[in-house]
């Protein structure tokens, strides 16, 4: 994160990402560890690429 001007900062975006990457301080929080063993959340898989594409596999089909 970098201190652009005042309340202005630049972030460091993953790769591939498609947005600006400058946020007015306002709309940052900063990130905390959670509290609760039960609040962690284990990232999700990369993608598998086939022709070059991002796919991924489906465990549940819900109702919509």
């Amino acid at each position: 994160m970098k201190d652009i001007r005042s309340g202005a900062f630049e972030l460091e975006l993953p790769e591939g990402w498609m947005i600006h990457n400058v946020f007015n301080e306002d709309l940052l929080t900063r990130c905390t560890e959670p509290k609760f063993k039960e609040q962690h959340k284990e990232p999700a898989p990369p993608p598998m690429i086939i022709n070059k594409e991002e796919e991924y596999e489906i465990e549940e089909v819900r109702e919509h």
